[in-house]
């Protein structure tokens, strides 16, 4: 199964819905990946302003 991500968010998406903004528009031509474990710890995170663990692509199209 092909991994999708939200168009406005990012994040991977497991469902029919984002569990960020509640979207249902996805993708799954992404660019790079980055997972997120501690949003406070985590300095890729505060970059990106990630608020929520998850993984995320880089790049959407």
């Amino acid at each position: 199964m092909k991994k999708k991500f939200c168009k406005k968010c990012k994040i991977l998406v497991k469902g029919d819905k984002c569990p960020i903004c509640g979207g249902n528009s996805f993708t799954e031509t992404y660019y790079g990946l980055v997972a997120v474990i501690d949003t406070n710890k985590s300095k890729m995170a505060k970059e990106l302003d990630i608020t929520i663990p998850g993984e995320y692509a880089l790049k959407v199209r």
